[in-house]
């Protein structure tokens, strides 16, 4: 299972945790030599997070977005008159647009057209996990090697690799990259396996 987030100086992975924990690492390690050169990446897509590292440790944890530090809070208690939906149990109301024939055949089914609507992306979500699966741990692979090993050897070739599910030659391909990019870029690529 890889890390929320991970940081990288240079060639280097520094820190990789919760995102306070690694920010605080790349902030000392920042206050130490103000010539590094600091990614952090999100654990699970490779997105890049930026960072603003200006001021104290203290204040850059507070610049952090509250999405990414704090688990996810009850919404406050609504004061105006609530619509559609079951926002408690997490049901949200939002429109979707279908032709006469897919809303009759729902208005025919157990349950009403909401039931069969989760009845079917529940199925499908089923249906296709293995394949969601590997797409995004393929996608966040990319994303990371594209930012982290672009410009070396045989980047195009284990790209390649990647996509047509050869973990062998991904392997032997980026065999003499960095280790720490490396073994991340291996970790992301197989992260599809978890769960």
């Amino acid at each position: 299972m890889n890390p929320a987030y991970v940081a990288f100086e240079g060639e280097r992975r520094i820190a990789a945790g919760d995102l306070p924990e690694v920010v605080r690492t790349a902030k000392q390690l920042l206050d130490r030599r103000k010539d590094a050169a600091i990614l952090v990446f999100n654990g699970h897509t490779s997105a890049l997070v930026d960072i603003d590292y200006r001021g104290s440790v203290d204040e850059v944890l507070k610049r952090l977005p509250k999405s990414a530090t704090a688990p996810a809070e009850e919404p406050p208690a609504a004061t105006a008159p609530r619509g559609p939906g079951r926002p408690r149990l997490g049901v949200v109301a939002r429109e979707i647009t279908l032709l006469p024939r897919h809303w009759d055949w729902l208005a025919q089914q157990k349950g009403g057209a909401s039931v069969a609507i989760r009845k079917l992306i529940d199925e499908a979500r089923r249906a296709s996990g293995d394949k969601d699966r590997t797409r995004l741990a393929q996608d966040a692979a990319y994303r990371f090697m594209t930012t982290m090993a672009g410009n070396r050897p045989h980047y195009e070739d284990a790209i390649r690799a990647l996509f047509a599910h050869d973990r062998r030659r991904f392997a032997t391909l980026i065999a003499d990259w960095p280790a720490d990019i490396r073994d991340h870029a291996i970790s992301l690529a197989h992260s599809d396996q978890a769960d």
